[in-house]
């Protein structure tokens, strides 16, 4: 088995600063750390600001699944699990 495809997804669900727990910039650059230590491949860096409470309201979110889908990366790397889905249908893809 090759390297695994890592996708480097961040996001915010507002574009006020002072309510969010941690900026797009400052979750980008904790994973590349990660990502570094642990020696893994992120192919895609993808960042969103949008709220993922209602399902299917992520154009990079749904872009970053078909990347998934055809074989062009295996994984994501997020801050929190929160980052990828707040709703039942997001969290099932």
């Amino acid at each position: 088995m090759g390297t695994v495809k890592y996708i480097l997804y961040a996001r915010k669900s507002t574009d006020r600063d002072d309510k969010q727990v941690q900026s797009i910039g400052s979750q980008c650059e904790s994973l590349q750390r990660l990502a570094e230590q642990r020696g893994l491949k992120i192919v895609e860096v993808i960042t969103e600001s949008k709220s993922a409470k209602e399902p299917e309201n992520r154009p990079e979110f749904q872009r970053m699944l078909k990347m998934i889908e055809q074989g062009k990366a295996d994984g994501i790397l997020c801050w929190q699990i929160n980052r990828l889905s707040r709703n039942p249908i997001d969290s099932s893809k």
